[in-house]
């Protein structure tokens, strides 16, 4: 039997973004539900709220809904009007094929002073003599019942009838409630009946079980006597299908009274059937391999379980890299478990993996998780580790000075000088002390043609002592 739960409502909001408290519009139709409540208390804002096609008997716990326009209770197991006084907005009401044989409660929508349209049709009530005057005379704010339109002559002939009306309905139900009432005892009567009857057959079953459990027990075992109990079995299995098939058929074609026990019955012997042939068939649920994060030869693998939407950025100004993955907004953090590692990062969430391979190797005892309170995104920090050069720069060792270490610098940086472009042995840096300005300086030419300078090995070379060595 299934019951209004908060996972329930927020599975069928989806469209509100799994946000209940500023829900409008909520569909629970079809879940089995036997009871109507804490709808009211979570979902104030609600204008539409589908429940047809369920076990409900009673309309409860929806008195605070006063923003509440169009109530659907089709297909259900109300047997009276009630509780929607406080329902102040309601102007469509829905309890098509219900149990309603009380006509006289829907008094209590007179209250209801928005209420437009009613729908009655496939109740008890609606087979009485003067069902549809009744209810004309009686709520005169409605403008349509059973999808038929109410017109002035109509309403102005059924206030005139309206009390001989008044009194046929009671006579009407005065009968109904009697024949109901015993309705009620009987099926109160086949429901202890079956109770006893599966005492009964569960008691001998375990006797059955025990007895033949202490004969296999004294009887010498071989591979004879392992195919004669295979055989057994298989047996005892087609025996018991072949009666529970017939029992399934009894039951379908047993003429029965359409009530709300009928109903309730109905949904009882479904369940049981599905039980049953889960327990014979001997079906379990498959248990899913574990699945592999890490492969034998020790490569990490990219996995996303939960199918979250995530994004990974790598932030070069802060050298770290970002981690941003769409966890669900409204679900606890102790769901959640996260683990670092120098290659990959790891999520468990609500027992699924989440596993990415990382393009940098990080610090995992420097990360940092953290959720938002806005979105639920769990973001996820981790700083790179620093990159390690392999050239000429070392490390300067203990009791040494930064400018013995320059030195060795600089005596390894020379001895890996193979060419020069300049001779050594001349300065790479000019003097600035040793220029000399000329007396009479010539004009910069824009343009000057290149000169020939001849070098120190030529025959006829003569060095200018005023002119300023090369650089």
């Amino acid at each position: 039997m299934g019951r209004i739960t908060e996972d329930l409502i927020r599975r069928n909001s989806e469209h509100n973004d799994c946000v209940i408290f500023s829900l409008e519009e909520l569909s629970l139709h079809q879940q089995e539900i036997e009871r109507l409540e804490h709808i009211d208390k979570w979902c104030r804002d609600l204008k539409i709220l589908y429940l047809q096609n369920n076990l409900i008997g009673k309309i409860e716990n929806v008195s605070k809904l006063k923003k509440l326009e169009y109530l659907n209770l089709a297909l259900n197991n109300i047997e009276k009007i009630e509780n929607l006084e406080g329902c102040e907005g309601l102007t469509k009401l829905d309890l098509t094929v219900n149990f309603i044989g009380e006509l006289s409660s829907v008094k209590t929508l007179g209250h209801n002073i928005h209420l437009k349209e009613l729908f009655l049709m496939g109740n008890p009530c609606a087979d009485f003599d003067g069902y549809r005057q009744f209810v004309v005379a009686t709520l005169q704010q409605l403008k349509w019942l059973d999808g038929k339109e109410i017109e002035r002559s109509e309403r102005i002939q059924a206030l005139q009838n309206f009390p001989v009306i008044e009194q046929q309905i009671r006579e009407q139900e005065e009968a109904y409630c009697l024949k109901r009432a015993k309705d009620k005892e009987e099926a109160q009567r086949k429901l202890r009946e079956e109770d006893e009857n599966e005492a009964k057959e569960r008691s001998h079953s375990v006797f059955e079980g025990q007895r033949y459990a202490d004969i296999s027990a004294t009887l010498p075992f071989s591979v004879e006597h392992k195919d004669h109990v295979q055989e057994g079995q298989e047996g005892e299995y087609n025996q018991k299908r072949f009666k529970d098939n017939e029992d399934d058929l009894e039951f379908w074609n047993k003429p029965s009274l359409f009530t709300p026990e009928s109903r309730l019955e109905t949904l009882r012997h479904m369940e049981k059937q599905r039980k049953d042939q889960e327990k014979l068939s001997g079906k379990k649920k498959k248990v899913k391999p574990p699945r592999i994060l890490i492969t034998e030869d020790g490569k990490v693998l990219n996995v996303n379980d939960p199918k979250l939407d995530f994004s990974l950025k790598d932030d070069e100004k802060r050298n770290q890299i970002i981690l941003d993955l769409a966890v669900y907004r409204y679900m606890d953090t102790s769901l959640i478990d996260v683990d670092v590692q120098p290659t990959y990062v790891r999520v468990m969430v609500k027992g699924k993996p989440f596993q990415l391979v990382l393009p940098a190797e990080v610090k995992p005892d420097s990360s940092s998780a953290k959720r938002s309170q806005t979105t639920g995104h769990l973001v996820i920090c981790m700083p790179k580790v620093d990159e390690v050069i392999t050239g000429w720069r070392q490390t300067s060792e203990s009791g040494t000075s930064p400018s013995d270490s320059s030195r060795e610098h600089t005596n390894q940086r020379g001895k890996r000088i193979e060419k020069l472009d300049i001779d050594p042995s001349k300065r790479s840096f000019p003097d600035v002390a040793n220029i000399v300005r000329e007396k009479n300086p010539t004009p910069r030419r824009v343009r000057s043609e290149p000169k020939i300078i001849p070098s120190e090995e030529a025959p006829d070379f003569e060095d200018n002592p005023e002119v300023p060595p090369l650089i």
